[in-house]
């Protein structure tokens, strides 16, 4: 392989990442192992698994016998990230802050840590995808940034680094890698693109990461963890930025806001709710006093009513149209099919894992998308982000802003459409004899 180049390994001190590590050190890198801290413990009555992750990290970068550093983000991951949360769920949307870390904290500030401070060759990570260049294409690749000009040299060649989905489709997770920079995909490496999650255990066990083998997989909010949405997000204690400092302030995140929940068919009241932003779309609302099942199809932030429906699968839960903000193309441009007629046909997901919907999108002027759906879809959901797909590639994502019609919308409209009394016919004249 010639010289040993330098690789910074983000590390989790769980399996996927222990192992990325280990295949770089046996590929003849120079690997450094760092974890990041994005979420600080202390100021949390929940149980934080931070320090013990810590910990498992070191574990495994001493038994590979590479360096291993810590760095926090504590601070931007409070300002770029969770305050972007708490205005989107005040805005009656509900964002995706999993898709949102990647994009600020690991493929931003980490990305330019790695390569800027600790002068990598390039970052890893443990994900399960992979892009259109291989290992050894990563360090070979001299990019400069494009002139900060309004429009590009229609001459300039350009030779985008595309994300594609890793081998093993059940843990892919191209999804929440959709809104990174073209710059710090060009110099990452995602060692597990070729394996399946059951032969990255295989490897951690024969290597002896016993530890890291034992651990449940990772859920919840991005560094913050599972816990019990409700009871998080009006929890007392938070931390609170002032200047360049952290320090405990006792407020609550989001201030309790109760509203009525309201039957969607004939606008009863059927019982209260402490805050909508507590509620999301196709969730079950727990109302006191009622025996069936009710489930949220709509909010009003303005008035703070929830609009609920009788059944899982009522037609004021599906939709087969939505609207993003300027879409954030992986490649930095859309595709030339799109860019020459502004519409293309592919396929959408909004919830990882969810079967891939095909679609027709068009490209607005501003850089938004409306998209169209083969068929209706449950749930879809403002503040999501729309993920589009060509084959195997992810093209990028948008965050949903704008919601089409409902089925239950358009059977009314349907059904109170009174067609107009045809005209009578008048006799037809008798021929002249």
């Amino acid at each position: 392989m010639g010289l040993a180049r330098h690789v910074v390994c983000a590390m989790s001190g769980g399996v996927d990442s222990s192992v990325a590590a280990l295949l770089l050190k046996r590929r003849g890198y120079s690997v450094t192992g760092v974890f990041m801290k994005n979420w600080d413990s202390l100021d949390e009555r929940g149980v934080c698994s931070t320090e013990k992750d810590c910990e498992d990290a070191y574990r495994v970068c001493q038994a590979l016998d590479i360096p291993f550093h810590q760095v926090s983000y504590v601070k931007e991951y409070w300002n770029e990230v969770f305050s972007n949360l708490l205005r989107e769920y005040e805005k009656g949307r509900t964002p995706n802050p999993d898709i949102l870390c990647n994009k600020h904290i690991k493929f931003n500030h980490f990305h330019k840590y790695a390569i800027h401070t600790l002068g990598a060759d390039a970052m890893a990570t443990g994900h399960y995808a992979r892009t259109s260049q291989e290992d050894e294409e990563v360090f070979q690749q001299q990019h400069t940034a494009p002139p900060p000009t309004l429009f590009r040299n229609r001459f300039e060649v350009r030779n985008p680094v595309r994300l594609h989905k890793g081998a093993d489709l059940l843990k892919d997770q191209t999804f929440f890698l959709s809104q990174i920079s073209q710059d710090a995909l060009r110099q990452t490496m995602f060692p597990l693109a070729g394996l399946t999650k059951d032969f990255v255990k295989k490897m951690a066990a024969e290597a002896g990461f016993h530890h890291v083998l034992k651990k449940k997989e990772s859920m919840g909010i991005c560094f913050i963890g599972e816990r019990h949405f409700e009871e998080f997000i009006l929890e007392v204690r938070s931390p609170f930025v002032e200047g360049d400092n952290l320090t405990d302030c006792f407020i609550s995140y989001l201030e309790p806001k109760p509203g009525n929940f309201v039957s969607i068919e004939d606008g009863t009241v059927m019982g209260k709710h402490k805050g909508w932003f507590t509620l999301t779309l196709g969730q079950r609302a727990r109302i006191g006093g009622q025996r069936d099942a009710w489930f949220v199809v709509d909010k009003d932030v303005t008035t703070g009513d929830v609009f609920v429906a009788p059944t899982t699968n009522h037609p004021a839960l599906f939709r087969d149209m939505l609207r993003t903000d300027r879409f954030h193309w992986v490649a930095i441009d859309p595709p030339p099919e799109l860019a020459r007629v502004h519409m293309m046909e592919c396929h959408f997901r909004f919830i990882h894992q969810m079967p891939l919907v095909p679609c027709t999108v068009t490209l607005n002027m501003d850089g938004s998308l409306w998209i169209c759906l083969s068929k209706p879809i449950r749930a879809l959901t403002p503040g999501q982000f729309a993920v589009l797909y060509k084959g195997d590639e992810c093209l990028g994502s948008g965050k949903i802003m704008q919601l089409g019609p409902t089925e239950y919308t358009l059977q009314k409209s349907r059904e109170n459409f009174v067609p107009a009394a045809p005209n009578k016919e008048r006799p037809t004249p008798e021929p002249a004899s």
